[in-house]
């Protein structure tokens, strides 16, 4: 939007319902006294707030729309989370002779990648491009699928399997966890961890069916099998997927400083960078500690089964809490336990404590998966969610992308995995704190429901 625009709140021609508080003769001049200026982003306001209060709260167009977010989610993080599969089958076949850390790039990016994009995915939900950039995101998917069957070198599978997977994935990610908040209000978290529920059952489905199938059929048929999933999954949830509220382009441009001048949303940033340089050392390690304890190679792909089916009910019960006892308070003990298992982790010495242990985690870290985009949602105006989601998912991808290398450098030079336990419990705790201070700077008091 130009500067020199006297009107900071501008609507999309299509939005009848809020263009009618613009009605076109009120704005003959491209310059407009203070007062009309006020006048005018007084009405805009008025009829935003009628839209903005008016979430149904349930009803069958709004649980459609969360079992089409489910189902992205189910897709996006499912494929991408098959990654460890993929990697062992790389390592012992397609790409025997590249070195195991350059086909982990692969990996990486596309797991960045469905991150990374939601900071101009989260602004371009608001301006109201939604459904063509999914239904084209869910086509490169799709094909991604199949054409990763055919690959047989390095470049071709980064290319394939590591950018344009990963890039579409995040095209359909970010705005999907948006538009749940279109749809509910009170029961804003109960719905968002409904969702959430498809991101555990993909990352436990799809690397168990690839462990399965590509001994039996081989691997190109395998990947054929997933994109005849993703192509029902996903030509499901463009069906269903629908927002509710008109689109409306608000100052700031792609990334809004501004935002962070609200002191609870920094911290709660912050807080998500933490998190995520900690939350995913066990789930990238705990196979390789397995192992080193004694643990069969096949039951230790197991234990990463168990913490993600785990994390299924940590979803669904934070949900419930949230809604109850408030989402920030609800993600600081999720999130502090987690700490606590991660403390835990390398102390395992059998089978019995590594699935304890693997069952707590998976459950815990759920909560903080599934609420973070509500959390976002509700520290600012609803007409700028998408960008201020897209600007935490955007950021958190750093930690993301950061913290399995860092514990891994930790755990190589201290020759086991304890130190690596206590760096990443140790900023997992910290994420936690920190989770509590957003919460009292939000609410501006010590103690409450938020």
């Amino acid at each position: 939007m130009s500067e020199e625009s006297p009107i900071t709140l501008k609507v999309l021609p299509d939005t009848q319902s809020v263009s009618e508080a613009l009605p076109y003769h009120g704005l003959k001049s491209r310059t407009a006294l203070p007062e009309d200026q006020e006048i005018l982003d007084e009405k805009v306001s008025k009829k935003l707030g009628i839209n903005l209060a008016g979430a149904p709260d349930g009803g069958l167009t709004a649980w459609l729309v969360v079992v089409a977010v489910n189902l992205v989610l189910f897709s996006t993080f499912g494929i991408a989370n098959t990654w460890g599969v993929f990697q062992a089958y790389y390592e012992e076949n397609l790409l025997r002779h590249t070195s195991p850390s350059n086909i982990a790039w692969i990996g990486s990016v596309q797991y960045a990648l469905v991150y990374f994009p939601a900071l101009a995915t989260g602004r371009m939900f608001d301006l109201g491009y939604f459904k063509i950039p999914c239904f084209a995101a869910s086509c490169v998917i799709v094909a991604s699928a199949f054409i990763t069957a055919e690959c047989t070198r390095f470049w071709q599978l980064f290319l394939v399997q590591g950018l344009g997977l990963g890039v579409c994935c995040g095209i359909m990610v970010g705005p999907a966890l948006v538009v749940i908040s279109h749809w509910f209000d009170k029961k804003r978290g109960l719905a968002m961890s409904y969702a959430a529920i498809g991101a555990s059952i993909g990352s436990t489905v799809f690397p168990a069916t690839a462990q399965k199938l590509i001994p039996i059929i081989g691997f190109k048929w395998a990947m054929r099998v997933f994109g005849f999933i993703l192509l029902a999954t996903l030509g499901m949830a463009n069906i269903l997927l629908k927002r509710r509220l008109p689109p409306v382009n608000v100052r700031g441009g792609l990334f809004n400083l501004k935002a962070f001048r609200n002191t609870a949303y920094a911290i709660f940033c912050i807080a998500g960078i933490l998190a995520f340089l900690g939350l995913y050392t066990v789930l990238t390690y705990i196979s390789v500690s397995a192992v080193a304890i004694g643990v069969s190679k096949n039951f230790a792909f197991y234990i990463l089964a168990i913490a993600n089916g785990a994390s299924t009910f940590g979803r669904l019960a934070s949900g419930l809490m949230a809604d109850k006892i408030g989402t920030l308070n609800t993600m600081a003990a999720f999130t502090a336990t987690a700490g606590i298992m991660t403390f835990a982790w390398p102390f395992a010495r059998n089978e019995t404590q590594l699935i304890a242990i693997a069952t707590i985690y998976g459950f815990s870290s759920g909560g903080f998966v599934a609420l973070f985009a509500v959390a976002a949602v509700a520290m600012g105006d609803m007409e700028d969610a998408g960008r201020r989601v897209g600007m935490f998912m955007s950021l958190t991808a750093f930690g993301a992308v950061a913290g399995p290398p860092i514990s891994g450098a930790i755990g190589t030079a201290s020759g086991g995995f304890v130190d690596a336990g206590f760096y990443a419990g140790g900023i997992i705790m910290c994420s936690a704190g920190l989770l509590l201070l957003a919460r009292c700077l939000h609410l501006r008091r010590l103690w409450g429901k938020c």
